[in-house]
């Protein structure tokens, strides 16, 4: 019987790590032991990053609707609990984009949290 050998294999397993690395500079796209470095490493980092992006939009979201608040007399904070009480369900991201495309619709809803907290 014939000697097999794990070359092939082992030969599409580095291909696999080298074609995710194309693009990275110098020897960590060329040689397999830094690609394999740099590739466990990136797939890390976004795994990581996709984590924190929904972290950063919602940040983002939080400020755009405190500035627009203050430009109607009221603070996020005080916003946030008068919706909560006048029963509005709006999440921040809804209330970022009315307060950027629909100025005087936000307007109205600051009115109605206004309301509640009287």
């Amino acid at each position: 019987m014939s000697r097999t050998t794990t070359a092939p294999a082992s030969r599409r397993r580095h291909k696999k790590i080298l074609e995710r690395a194309k693009g990275f500079y110098g020897n960590r796209s060329k040689t397999y032991t830094q690609a394999a470095a740099a590739v466990k490493r990136a797939m890390a980092m976004a795994t990581e990053h996709r984590k924190l992006k929904k972290r950063q939009f919602r940040q983002l979201w939080i400020a755009r609707v405190n500035a627009a608040a203050r430009e109607n007399g009221t603070t996020y904070s005080r916003l946030i609990e008068g919706l909560a009480k006048a029963k509005i369900a709006l999440n921040r991201k809804m209330l970022s984009e009315i307060a950027i495309h629909d100025p005087e619709g936000f307007k109205a809803i600051v009115a109605k949290a206004a309301d509640a907290l009287k």
